[in-house]
């Protein structure tokens, strides 16, 4: 995830922080702003003092600032005043107009706006500002849907860890920080730190020296180590982390990795070293040299997943969960890359998280033989959470703050640079990232800079490509309109016809905005043992293609492995508890029969699920409905539910038998999971409607519903879900099987059985994963 934006890693997900991005009307290309700070911190009073070198551009007359409101700055440089704008910050306190992006989030601590002011008419190029007082705000819970519950601070100095961030505004942020140029809004600095006895902090960039003062230390003073980190090429923002650590450290080429640790865990930092070590000699292969000359893990003190130039910051209990090392870590490393290395530019089109995503995620499950499945979940998200009323173009998307803004600015965004690189080739597209990261290392970068970077590797234009996929909402909707087949010179001649229907509304819909596709379609051909595959053209609403085949073709699939992005028809894939999380209207309908502490805890989790504005959430007993309703997603709530038998009936073709009191798995002997020892939860599809999603959602105990309340929006690429205990501890997870996809058509009809698909002819993965290094 994205560095001063506060990204949250888990899972895999991103918070925008509140940097304050300003702008005054600084030039284009204008240089950072640089900061020599000398920090001391006092965790036990939650404070913090700073002395702080600005370096200013030359000739200004004034220059504006914020700072967190309890630090009480003052100006020692002779020959500049310092005056305090009174009343809450605005952006026309820094010079901006009123409608700016970048002024301050409803997230912003308490923030005082300053002005410098030259006497003589001029600032001089280094102004010395000196300051205290207290951070210390809460973690507080953020997000705006179900699954994006997770806590967050301003900042904080306490006795178990110090963090702070541009969104603590412990460091000024300058109005003639911004400008609109590949330069706006970066910084770079040296942060000279004193800390207690045992203690370690953590920056961006090169450790320049860490030294203890003993006799101090045996004086029991309150600093007596002291830390120096030097940034001396731009990044957005200032991170400053501290806690009582344990540091490991080994080489990796030219970069030194760290591993600072609350626990002394050797065992645990060598093998996020070793990993580290394969992951930036595969993106050093693919991309171009690591930007930074260092590599950190960080344990925090509270549950995080932020990544920031140079070091990744997770929490201890998400550090140690085995699948991290290979999903969030090289996540985060590849964020060094992009976002961290290329920065995305201030006013949206934040490109990076969709390419990390790609070359990160996608990549790791493409290296495992899963690529397809990938694709599938990233279009099963967007057709859970994205409808009209969210949607939205990838060049507006700034950050994720919900599973519409992460279905459409990670999963679009990483299927676009699908799409691309299978119209340009993996050489080209390869090429293209190289140019591109070469050309724009240490700025900021766009969508437009991406093409022109893929348009000197191809050789071709990529305009309408990027127009229609950046600048517009929605996706198509494919249709496999013809398939017809005939023996033709020895062989066969097959006829196929596709064609797309958008599904955006507002003015594109109108003006029949369609997109530009390279559509694959997989022929099973008799006596072949793989598929062929032939690639469709499909630009405008209609295509058709023919091909000569050597046998008779027996069944063909549109866009087999997910290679489209599109709006998913339901069929194509499992019924899922997504679908129901990312519905506009949902009912709840609650059992009626009971015991009065269960039915009180489910009414709770029906309040807390509407509670979180994701979209028109109500609830109603089984008793005051005569059927369940038609327009909406419904969930069936409790074993007593007397809608409880239309749920099974749903679930009956995905082979689940939902009893009276328990669910099975399968046919005669799967899982089956009673109701007296396990709380469960299944999606299903109304029958007769695909398009509606059904949910069942049962507990054993009262005191596992508000547990499930919490953990249950975390699950839902999943078809089926059983807990057990109070917390309630996850047992079993599953999916069901599509029950057919109406762009998977047999030409063969009187073969019976009907004939098998033929396995897709197998890829090569983009890269492929060095070993891992030989252990010292």
């Amino acid at each position: 995830m994205n560095p001063s934006r506060r990204t949250r890693v888990l899972v895999v997900g991103v918070a925008l922080g509140a940097t304050a991005l300003f702008a005054s009307g600084a030039a284009a290309g204008a240089a950072p702003l640089d900061h020599q700070a000398r920090v001391a911190l006092f965790p036990k009073e939650h404070r913090l003092t700073v002395e702080d070198d600005l370096r200013l551009p030359a000739g200004r007359a004034e220059a504006r600032f914020a700072l967190h409101g309890g630090l009480a700055p003052e100006v020692t440089t002779e020959g500049v005043s310092l005056e305090a704008l009174p009343g809450s910050p605005t952006a026309e306190q820094l010079g901006l107009a009123p409608d700016n992006a970048f002024g301050f989030p409803p997230e912003t601590p308490d923030v005082t706006v300053y002005v410098l002011r030259a006497e003589d008419g001029s600032l001089p190029s280094a102004v010395t500002l000196r300051y205290g007082g207290v951070i210390h705000h809460p973690l507080e819970a953020a997000g705006e849907e179900y699954d994006r519950s997770f806590r967050e601070t301003a900042g904080t100095i306490q006795e178990d860890g110090v963090f702070l961030s541009g969104a603590s505004y412990w460091l000024p942020q300058l109005g003639s920080r911004l400008g609109s140029g590949r330069g706006a809004g970066l910084v770079t600095f040296a942060l000279d730190v004193d800390l207690p006895a045992g203690w370690d902090a953590v920056s961006e960039g090169r450790l320049a020296g860490r030294s203890v003062d003993v006799r101090a230390e045996r004086r029991g003073d309150a600093l007596s180590t002291h830390v120096r980190w030097v940034q001396e090429t731009p990044v957005e923002d200032a991170h400053l982390v501290a806690a009582p650590f344990t540091v490991f450290e080994r080489p990796a080429g030219a970069i030194t990795e760290y591993a600072y640790l609350r626990q002394d865990d050797k065992a645990l930092a060598d093998r996020y070293m070793a990993a580290g070590a394969q992951y930036l000699a595969m993106y050093d292969q693919l991309i171009g040299p690591y930007p930074y000359p260092k590599l950190a893990l960080v344990e925090n003190f509270w549950e995080t997943g932020y990544g920031m130039p140079s070091f990744t910051l997770l929490g201890p209990t998400v550090l140690r969960f085995p699948f991290i090392l290979r999903s969030s870590w090289p996540h985060e490393i590849l964020h060094n890359w992009w976002g961290n290395g290329v920065f995305p530019p201030v006013a949206g089109g934040n490109w990076s998280e969709g390419l990390t995503a790609y070359l990160a995620d996608h990549l790791s499950k493409e290296q495992q033989g899963q690529g397809a499945e990938y694709r599938r979940d990233l279009l099963q998200k967007y057709a859970d959470y994205v409808r009209a009323g969210n949607d939205f173009p990838v060049a507006a998307f700034r950050s994720r703050h919900s599973g519409a803004t992460a279905a459409v600015g990670y999963g679009k965004t990483a299927m676009i640079f699908h799409m691309l690189r299978r119209r340009l080739g993996d050489a080209v597209f390869i090429d293209g990232l190289r140019r591109f990261y070469g050309d724009h290392l240490g700025e900021r970068a766009g969508f437009d800079d991406l093409r022109r970077a893929f348009e000197e590797a191809g050789g071709e234009p990529l305009g309408p490509f990027f127009d229609a996929w950046v600048e517009h909402p929605g996706a198509p909707r494919l249709q496999l309109t013809s398939a017809e087949a005939e023996p033709a010179d020895g062989g066969w001649r097959l006829r196929v016809v596709l064609s797309q229907r958008s599904t955006q509304t507002g003015p594109e819909a109108r003006a029949g905005m369609l997109f530009p596709l390279r559509v694959p379609v997989a022929v099973t051909v008799e006596g072949e043992p793989t598929a062929r595959l032939v690639e469709v053209d499909l630009d405008g609403a209609r295509a058709e293609q023919t091909v000569t085949l050597p046998g008779r073709p027996l069944r063909i699939a549109v866009d087999p492995a997910f290679d489209v992005f599109r709006r998913l028809d339901p069929r194509e894939v499992p019924p899922a508890l997504g679908a129901l999380f990312g519905a506009a209207k949902v009912t709840l309908v609650l059992p009626s029969g009971s015991p009065a502490e269960l039915a009180a805890a489910y009414r709770d989790l029906a309040k807390a699920w509407g509670a979180t504005g994701a979209g028109d959430v109500t609830m109603v007993r089984d008793t005051e409905i005569d059927a369940l309703p038609a327009d909406r997603a419904v969930w069936v709530i409790g074993w007593r539910n007397r809608f409880r038998p239309e749920v099974a009936a749903a679930l009956a073709p995905s082979g689940a038998i939902l009893g009276e009191a328990s669910l099975q798995i399968g046919s005669a002997g799967g899982e089956t999971f009673a109701a007296a020892e396990r709380s469960v939860a299944a999606a299903a599809r109304a029958a007769g409607d695909p398009a509606r999603p059904l949910g069942f959602l049962a507990a054993d105990r009262p005191a596992a519903v508000p547990g499930l309340a919490r953990k249950l929006p975390h699950y839902g690429k999943y078809g089926y879900l059983a807990f057990t205990g109070d917390a309630p501890d996850n047992v079993a997870k599953g999916s069901w099987q599509p029950v057919g996809s109406p762009l998977d058509r047999v030409l063969a009809t009187e073969m019976s059985p009907p004939p098998a698909a033929a396995p897709l002819p197998q890829r090569a993965p983009l890269i492929e994963l060095p070993p891992e290094p030989a252990s010292e």
